[in-house]
């Protein structure tokens, strides 16, 4: 045990509609530091990301938009 609580959080991704568009973002996401598992769906445009540390919201959208989309916070 690390003694961190990890945390869920999701987001609003818009733009997504194929697998390609799925492991896009995921890969970029995944370069977070702290990111232990990345769960997108182009199907219901969603970004389910958990870590052990607190990620900025601002460092999650900017990941979303370098893979070429447009995320809120859920």
């Amino acid at each position: 045990m690390t003694g961190f609580e990890k945390s869920t959080v999701e987001y609003k991704v818009t733009g997504m509609s194929c697998g390609h568009c799925e492991a896009s973002v995921r890969g970029e996401v995944s370069k977070l530091a702290g990111v232990e598992d990345v769960q997108v769906s182009a199907a219901d445009g969603t970004l389910r990301i958990v870590s052990a540390a607190d990620l900025a919201d601002e460092a999650v959208i900017a990941a979303v938009d370098e893979a070429g989309y447009t995320a809120v916070r859920a």
